[in-house]
């Protein structure tokens, strides 16, 4: 367990305190749930394919303890902000921090569990808007603070498909599961390959003695990003129906090869035919990178985050020039094994896997270049894969 890490814990122990008093007959539980990253296997989760995600050391953490009554007092010590309400009543209030919360209590409710009232200081260092997946992060944090503090008896798979849900149907996000997942399922120095049609996952090794991982977020979101998320969900779609003429077995572009694709191409037209080229080739990337890591080649496997760069820019066309200017910068840095664009793309993070010794002028050069080209300061994350949500003893 990192020191960092018990910092952070510590601090929103201690605002708990200053909220909610101390009662020598009821001690706080602390309870950690990481943010995650996605190495490779972008977009591909709607598309039924495998994504290569890790939780890693930035977090969020719930202090809560039960109460006697059927209030619920929720204070986002970050914000310095409260909100209380009874479980009788989970109606959607103003200010949205508390729909995660309230959204994972509804799915208890549904699934006819029964919890009690409780009050919790939560907060952490997840970077929001980074693509880090805060939310999921605080969802799983929560529903295992539950489950544990009010014996639900649910499992983790459980816990991650009602965090989903909570997202989907409460906050009205349409997120897959990876976010969820990674956030639950992590392992410390471990990737997971999840295949996100049939939710079966397996580990593979991401040894990080030599090397860091570091997000270079851009600062920038362009509002195309929801927008453009729903056409290329379309355009998928559109390609599986032209392809399914010729192959009824085709379901989803999981179910069919780049070659199949390419003969095809004069009938899907330039924009499909670019959009289910990229799918096909990062589906099959994802399996190819696994196996580059169970031979321990990081060098073969950073070209490969290069490849998903080149294809979410040209084919795919979710990235932005911020994040190709930030991927630029890196090719000719022989301490830079891989990089690309991380997440929905529009904006957000670049993940860069860096040789340890070269990661302090890396970040140098990074926003020295980038705040001459774009005049913002860039803020860079460096982060290491751990293990998934827990209890801190």
């Amino acid at each position: 367990m990192f020191t960092e890490e018990t910092n952070i814990a510590d601090q929103i122990k201690d605002k708990y305190f200053r909220k909610f008093g101390e009662d020598d007959s009821v001690q706080p539980r602390v309870f950690r749930s990481p943010g995650r990253i996605n190495l490779i296997g972008e977009h591909t989760d709607y598309n039924n394919g495998f994504v290569l995600p890790a939780s890693v050391d930035k977090a969020v953490y719930f202090v809560i303890s039960p109460r006697t009554d059927s209030q619920v007092i929720l204070h986002a010590a970050d914000l310095d902000e409260t909100y209380s309400f009874s479980l009788d009543d989970l109606s959607k209030p103003e200010q949205s921090w508390p729909h995660y919360q309230i959204g994972i209590i509804e799915q208890i409710q549904k699934r006819g569990l029964k919890i009690g009232g409780f009050q919790t200081s939560f907060g952490g260092d997840v970077p929001v808007g980074a693509g880090l997946s805060s939310s999921a992060a605080l969802e799983c944090c929560l529903l295992f603070a539950l489950n544990e503090l009010f014996e639900l008896n649910l499992d983790r798979f459980e816990i991650v498909k009602m965090s989903q849900k909570a997202e989907n149907e409460y906050v009205g996000v349409q997120c897959g599961i990876m976010d969820q997942f990674a956030s639950a399922f992590g392992k410390e120095e471990s990737v997971i390959r999840l295949d996100c049609r049939s939710l079966e996952y397996e580990y593979f090794p991401f040894p990080m003695k030599d090397y860091l991982l570091v997000l270079c977020d851009t600062s920038v979101k362009h509002s195309l990003a929801s927008s453009e998320y729903n056409t290329r969900r379309l355009e998928c779609e559109k390609g599986v129906s032209i392809l399914q003429k010729y192959d009824p077995a085709i379901l989803s572009l999981r179910d069919t090869t780049p070659e199949f694709v390419n003969l095809h191409k004069e009938e899907l037209g330039d924009v499909v035919f670019r959009r289910c080229k990229y799918m096909t080739e990062e589906i099959q990337r994802v399996q190819d990178a696994c196996d580059l890591l169970v031979q321990g080649d990081l060098d073969s496997f950073g070209k490969k985050m290069y490849a998903t760069h080149q294809g979410l820019q040209h084919e795919y066309e979710v990235s932005c020039p911020e994040l190709d200017f930030l991927v630029e910068q890196t090719l000719d840095n022989s301490d830079v094994l891989g990089a690309r664009m991380m997440g929905g793309g529009f904006g957000g993070c670049t993940i860069n896997l860096v040789k340890i010794d070269g990661v302090d002028a890396f970040e140098e050069n990074m926003k020295s270049v980038y705040k001459e080209e774009y005049g913002i300061d860039l803020p860079c994350y460096r982060v290491k894969i751990t293990d998934g949500t827990e209890e801190l003893k």
